[in-house]
């Protein structure tokens, strides 16, 4: 008896311990499961670019507020209502099954963004704000919506002057925002670091080493101006300058301050289309100093990191801002009203220069199809960059307010520096006829770093 009890005992244990084993790797097969199909679900999110505000945590992004821009719909804030319609559209969690279709046709998106135009301007409360706005918000609000104005003057077939004789894609196009009005700015530009072609950066080695260097272009990005008759007596000026140059990139609007924005969207329409080699972009001012030699040399740098090749896609340096907010000073030409917009701006580089990836273009020339125009050129493309989970990188090396204290008046300073705003021709000029003279003595100056004392720079 003793000897059967045993018996089943050992075969009922042989069976528990099999049912456990069992049971043990069901539960490992379903965590295994539910494990890949979170991280399918999170590649598609990133495939269609829905980013949840605050999520980002790398150290090497500027920081950001949970929510650049108020989620609640107020009725007082006429943008934070037309986006907020766009957004709920193109939430993966409201709509899950039509998301990744629709997000793939780009005229989905420009529809969009017109009808949800529509809707919020006809509404009683945006109707009785509108009268209250500034002039100049007022007519940025009437043509917001608009993107299609065609192009009266552009490079003839190419990306910008300086397509010459190049074996090798183009490093660097630097693409100005100008008026018709600042021809000497863009004389004092082509005759100093705007110079297209093939420009020289510093050799690997100084007894014989090859020198290092990268093709550049160079377009100018204009608009009409607003007073009709002094539009048509520069017309003609301006096609002649055209002819001359080569790098006249000129749209149908108003070249006016708000309509910045206008020109970063058309221009990203036009470099996707002729523009699709190029690796880099400095998108900046007309009265900025640009260190070429210095730039090119940085941007190859990148190029040589480790997968830069994955990291480029998003790419972006220069005077980054975080958590600013709208000024509410209505003697101040970036004034924007809490009737438009309330909340934080994003991260976003500015100063009067960034330089971003050619890639990252593309990409925002998609996105910004899904984002409304903002009147602060800047803010909307950090409102773009957000919204494809991509953060512009800060350097110390782009100047926004100048030099700090007698920092400048070093023999060196320039050679030091990427960027530095608010020039004029005549300092342009100077500063870059300086800097030829001093290339020797400041050879190996490295870049400024956020430390001064550093020995190198730490981005």
């Amino acid at each position: 008896m003793a000897r059967c009890f045993c018996r089943w005992c050992n075969v009922l244990f042989c069976l528990c311990t099999l049912c456990i084993c069992l049971a043990l790797l069901f539960i490992y097969i379903s965590v295994m499961v539910c494990m890949s199909m979170n991280g399918g679900a999170q590649k598609s999110l990133e495939t269609l670019h829905f980013v949840a505000s605050g999520t980002c945590k790398n150290k090497n992004f500027a920081s950001h507020p949970k929510a650049f821009w108020e989620v609640t719909p107020d009725r007082d804030a006429f943008w934070n209502q037309l986006q907020l319609a766009i957004d709920r559209h193109f939430n993966p969690i409201l709509r899950p099954n039509n998301t990744k279709r629709r997000s793939e046709n780009s005229n989905i998106h420009e529809s969009l963004l017109r009808k949800s135009y529509s809707e919020v301007t006809n509404l009683d409360s945006t109707k009785r704000n509108f009268d209250e706005l500034p002039q100049e918000m007022q007519d940025f609000v009437r043509h917001m919506q608009r993107r299609d104005y065609p192009t009266l003057i552009q490079p003839d077939g190419v990306c910008g002057a300086g397509a010459k004789d190049e074996k090798e894609p183009v490093m660097l196009l630097l693409a100005i925002k100008t008026t018709k009005l600042n021809f000497q700015n863009r004389q004092a530009i082509r005759q100093t670091w705007g110079q297209a072609g093939w420009v020289a950066g510093k050799m690997s080695n100084r007894n014989g080493g090859e020198e290092a260097g990268g093709y550049v272009r160079r377009v100018f990005l204009l608009g009409k101006e607003e007073s009709q008759e002094l539009d048509e007596a520069l017309l003609q000026l301006l096609q002649i300058e055209s002819n001359l140059y080569e790098d006249i990139l000129q749209w149908d609007f108003n070249d006016t301050f708000f309509n910045l924005t206008l020109k970063d969207v058309l221009f990203w329409s036009w470099f996707s289309h002729f523009c699709s080699q190029t690796r880099f972009v400095f998108k900046g001012d007309d009265d900025v100093f640009l260190n070429t030699p210095k730039m090119i040399n940085y941007l190859q740098d990148q190029l040589k990191k480790p997968q830069a090749h994955k990291t480029i896609k998003d790419f972006m340096v220069g005077d980054v801002i975080d958590v600013a907010i709208p000024i509410r000073v209505n003697n101040s030409k970036y004034f924007i009203p809490d009737s438009f917009y309330k909340g934080f701006y994003p991260p976003y580089a500015g100063g009067g220069g960034v330089v971003y990836s050619g890639l990252l273009i593309k990409r925002l020339h998609y996105m910004s199809k899904r984002v409304h125009m903002f009147p602060i050129d800047d803010v909307f493309v950090g409102m773009c960059m957000i919204r494809l989970n991509a953060y512009p990188v800060h350097h110390p090396a782009f100047l926004t307010f100048d030099f700090p204290e007698k920092e400048g008046e070093e023999l060196c300073a320039y050679h030091t520096i990427l960027l530095v705003h608010k020039r004029s021709p005549t300092e342009v000029v100077r500063l870059w006829t300086d800097m030829k003279k001093t290339q020797r003595q400041c050879w190996d100056v490295p870049l400024r770093a956020a430390d001064k004392n550093k020995i190198k720079q730490t981005l």
